[in-house]
């Protein structure tokens, strides 16, 4: 069975009718673009908070190429990331379904299979079968292979071609595990036959040195965990042996998966394509290119944001290079909101200088407060929309969904779950809000946010992240906060309102236990 996320004409003609009346309004007609097939880009960067952009009023470090996205596009304010961390992010924003409701879509180790099912109808294939080549590019976290773990040594099937990719140039994991390669179309890049790669995550594996066993030779300390193999002179999380040869430098990876997306666009330009690409800035280790490296003021986390910065103003200037910037929907945002200190003594926290990574609210990367999800977000499309600031609540499990409304592809039954079209909202012409927002911490704790209202489920969980002292929102007792009032949730006010607490709950619990999608799309 077929269902359809909306009529075709639906679309075009409500995106008119209500850019008259609240929103954005819709920009000039360009009568050789076809807006039922844009290009597409979704660029997820890494940790990046809602404070570290100048256009989100950072005043401490400038992101001019970002901030040039944003005045030409829709700023979101109220936009979140479906979980506080990496992988679960990427699984709800590729899936159309929350990562809670899947087993094993937690952190993933460099040597996870892949864990999207190859059967789930996943954005990618959705683009696929509109008539899209798709490209991969940049940080994975989502795993490799079959079960039992990933052969770097062979093609590795399955991979993200495996999921409506046609192309495909990644990083594993994170820039901070094991193993430190880039993996194209299924295969180690520069991997020498002679030399296999060897990895593990539960012991060590060769002789080569690790943080633990020779300190002497790490040029970048941890300051928790990150004390197995040395690469670079930087200790990793888990170990590894072998693949000399493919071994990234990490002070070129930006240069490097930048130039992969500006190539897969120049060779992709003469028709439609959708390209997912995940920067490995702002995520520790923070190794700045020469070019960038004390150019911030702020130590090399502020340097990375400016590397950040400027793979975001290439892939600008190759769209307007081949004149394709008016019909290319670009989507920037981040996966899970700021982190200081991640587990190097890399100077994050002493560096700040007044910065606020995390702008005024509280938590962070790993957090169930809204630092954890809250994210910067932002959508450029000059033929369809002009520029405003979007109000309403979003939540980028609704992506996918969205952009199948705008592209009036169908929607194969049972894909996408949990994400619901909303189009004209992504696109700024509604400023109405999402009816909820789910949230999910490290340790996959919940909290729902309607209207100003937002209800923290109680847990029994640490309540704190011991690499980074962050608060986790983890409490005993129930939690409610007005975000309206109290944007930094400084005062619980549960006791005050049980009816409050008890409609939210109730809310959060029908939504846990069922999958609406598929009833509205009836």
């Amino acid at each position: 069975m077929i269902m359809k996320t909306n009529k075709p004409i639906l679309f075009l003609s409500a995106l008119s009718t209500l850019a008259t009346i609240t929103g954005c309004k819709q920009a000039k007609e360009h009568p050789d673009i076809n807006l039922k097939r844009p290009n597409v880009i979704f660029i997820y960067a890494d940790d990046l908070g809602i404070g570290d952009l100048s256009c989100y009023g950072a005043t401490k470090i400038s992101t001019p190429n970002i901030d040039r996205l944003a005045g030409q596009g829709v700023q979101f304010t109220n936009a979140y990331a479906t979980s506080a961390t990496s992988t679960p992010s990427r699984y709800g924003l590729l899936t159309g379904c929350y990562p809670w409701r899947k087993e094993n879509t937690g952190i993933a180790p460099g040597n996870s299979e892949l864990i999207i099912d190859t059967t789930c109808i996943t954005m990618a294939d959705m683009f696929h079968e509109a008539g899209y080549v798709t490209a991969a590019i940049g940080k994975w976290h989502l795993g490799l292979g079959p079960k039992g773990g990933t052969d770097f040594n062979k093609r590795i099937k399955p991979n993200a071609q495996s999921i409506g990719f046609d192309y495909e140039f990644i990083i594993p994991a994170t820039v901070d595990r094991v193993p430190c390669v880039f993996v194209e179309n299924g295969r180690v890049v520069n991997l020498d036959s002679t030399d296999p790669i060897t990895v593990s995550y539960d012991k060590k594996v060769g002789n080569w040195p690790t943080g633990e066993e020779n300190p002497e030779l790490v040029k970048l300390k941890p300051s928790q965990g990150h004390n197995n193999t040395i690469i670079n002179g930087i200790p990793r999380i888990g170990w590894m042996t072998g693949g000399k040869s493919a071994l990234w430098k990490d002070e070129e990876i930006a240069d490097v998966i930048t130039s992969k997306a500006k190539d897969f666009i120049i060779r992709s330009a003469n028709e439609p394509f959708f390209l997912y690409m995940g920067t490995q800035d702002v995520h520790v280790p923070r190794i700045p290119h020469p070019r960038f490296a004390g150019k911030s003021g702020l130590g090399t986390r502020g340097d990375v944001i400016l590397q950040l910065d400027w793979t975001i103003g290439e892939i600008i200037h190759t769209l307007d290079s081949l004149s394709i910037a008016d019909n290319t929907l670009f989507i920037f945002t981040s996966d899970n909101g700021p982190v200081i200190d991640d587990g190097y003594q890399d100077g994050a926290l002493a560096m700040l200088n007044g910065h606020t990574p995390m702008g005024n609210y509280r938590g962070g990367k790993y957090s169930l407060y809204e630092a954890g999800t809250r994210v910067p977000f932002i959508v450029r499309w000059p033929a369809a929309i002009a520029p405003c600031k979007q109000q309403g609540l979003f939540s980028q499990i609704d992506v996918y969904a969205s952009l199948a409304e705008i592209l009036e592809q169908p929607l194969v039954a049972g894909s996408a779950p949990d994400s619901h079209p909303r189009s004209l909202s992504l696109l700024g012409h509604d400023q109405t809000n999402r009816e909820y927002i789910i949230q999910q911490n490290l340790n996959n704790t919940l909290a729902i946010i309607q209207g100003d209202w937002k209800y923290l489920e109680p847990s029994d969980k640490p309540a704190i992240e011991y690499w980074t002292r962050m608060e986790l929102g983890n409490a005993p007792e129930v939690q409610l906060y007005n975000l309206h009032t109290d944007p930094y949730e400084k005062k619980n006010v549960a006791g005050s309102y049980p009816e409050k607490v008890k409609e939210l709950s109730g809310l959060l619990q029908n939504a846990v236990k069922h999958i609406t999608h598929s009833k509205e799309q009836q």
